[in-house]
């Protein structure tokens, strides 16, 4: 029987969202000027090169008489207000056991406004907008003219695009790439999932367990998985006051089969360590940390595969370099945040392409999603475009590659590969990744078909 030897690639973490010391005694306003100083400069750039007959005005400024109906392009963040939005009045509401309002999916309604602030006044925006394609949190400058009533009728509006800051790379260097790929896994939700064939296939093919010699040669091809989020638990077990000793006993039994959950993943994960690097993300239900950035999943939780030793623990999101490419992603809160606070039938890998227009790897935080409280800078600000972009957790398997420019200096820099990375305990499917050619697709255990 032929052996194969696993290949490897230089790793680099940049560890853009380690968090050094932890003070929630600032307020969250913070993050909003922090944002609007980061990506000034860069949605300043598109609107001159869009609209350079226009004067650029203070959003203070258009309450002067003088400055009444003139055409001009203001810039600031947009906040959507929506009344539909999660409140701490509801939720003390649903603590106290008063008539709750009933879970939603979905916090758009007919009756959303946006506005336009910045660090000293804010306007009320109308006209040529869709609201329902629009957050909060999105810095923007807008090209219109302010109203007798107040508000800023808008003719169009654009934000910093991918104007970003691609790291160099030569033909030489991608070539070093050349045979290696990454595997990303999301959802492995092993408190839900019971004893699966699906996770023992996929530890064996990735030791080389599974298939003939060409499989075997492809799983030694792999130079790194990347584990993105909800690997312990993948959704949400809640409490209320009703029934306390009921409760308390529920509570007693659910840390208990997170015990037993977190022992079987790292189990699971130790075997895989023994042969291949393992980068590992935690997510929205993980025991880690609930705000953005999330900490690392604690080593020390998974002993079994600490003692390995080929285990880095990653931030969510994360951004680091694998190789020549530059690899960046979160475990799926950002996208799935994004889906609730907007109002169109559109698939999640859009969304993931808008946050890279967006330059903002978390838009919507920390006003509809938890993110630790910055004040001199917004670390979720993309400062550098990834060549490899994912979003864990969600329904199913997507995929897009943006490449070159179109023509208004969209794309500029290296090739991006978008990557929707479906959960595995649902579809038992994982990513492949070249690294090269940035070519993905999908390898599903839950039909034992490896492609």
């Amino acid at each position: 029987m032929a052996k194969f030897k696993r290949k490897s690639a230089e790793f680099e973490d940049f560890k853009s969202f380690k968090i050094d010391s932890r003070s929630f005694s600032r307020q969250f306003s913070g993050i909003y000027k922090a944002r609007l100083a980061s990506l000034k400069v860069e949605v300043l750039k598109r609107a001159k090169l869009k609209w350079s007959d226009r004067d650029f005005l203070q959003i203070v400024d258009l309450t002067k008489d003088k400055y009444e109906e003139t055409p001009c392009i203001i810039i600031g963040t947009l906040y959507k207000h929506q009344e539909l939005k999660p409140s701490i009045l509801k939720e003390m509401s649903e603590e106290l056991q008063t008539i709750p309002q009933p879970p939603r999916q979905n916090y758009c309604s007919p009756r959303d406004s946006l506005f336009l602030e910045d660090d000293v006044a804010r306007v009320k925006l109308v006209g040529n907008l869709n609201v329902d394609t629009l957050v909060t949190g999105l810095v923007c400058a807008v090209n219109g003219h302010g109203l007798s009533d107040g508000t800023f009728w808008v003719d169009d509006f654009c934000f910093p695009g991918l104007h970003l800051k691609p790291l160099t790379q030569t033909p030489s260097s991608c070539a070093k790439d050349h045979g290696k790929f990454l595997l990303f896994i999301s959802g492995l939700d092993f408190i839900n999932q019971g004893a699966c064939l699906a996770q023992q296939l996929l530890s064996d093919w990735i030791n080389g367990f599974v298939g003939d010699e060409s499989f075997q040669e492809k799983a030694a091809s792999i130079v790194r998985v990347i584990i993105a989020g909800n690997s312990i638990r993948g959704s949400p077990e809640t409490f209320t006051r009703k029934g306390y000793f009921e409760n308390k006993k529920k509570f007693s039994l659910f840390a208990a089969n997170i015990n037993v959950a977190t022992n079987r993943f790292d189990s699971f994960i130790s075997r895989i360590a023994h042969t291949c690097t393992v980068t590992l993300l935690p997510g929205e239900f993980d025991p880690t940390c609930h705000s953005l950035p999330q900490h690392p999943i604690h080593p020390h939780i998974l002993p079994l595969t600490l003692k390995v030793g080929t285990l880095h623990g990653a931030t969510n999101p994360w951004i680091g370099k694998i190789g020549s490419r530059i690899i960046g992603g979160s475990s799926g809160q950002p996208i799935l945040d994004i889906i609730k606070v907007s109002n169109v039938d559109v698939s999640p890998i859009h969304w993931l392409e808008k946050t890279l227009e967006w330059m903002h790897f978390a838009p919507t935080a920390p006003d509809t999603l938890a993110e630790y409280p910055f004040d001199q800078s917004d670390s979720l600000v993309m400062n550098v475009h990834p060549n490899i972009y994912f979003a864990g957790n969600m329904e199913k398997f997507e995929t897009k590659l943006l490449q070159g420019i179109n023509g208004k200096g969209d794309y500029e820099g290296q090739p991006i590969r978008l990557i929707c990375i479906p959960k595995f305990a649902t579809t038992q499917t994982a990513v492949l990744v070249d690294l090269e050619s940035l070519d993905a697709k999908q390898i599903s255990f839950g039909s034992i078909q490896l492609e």
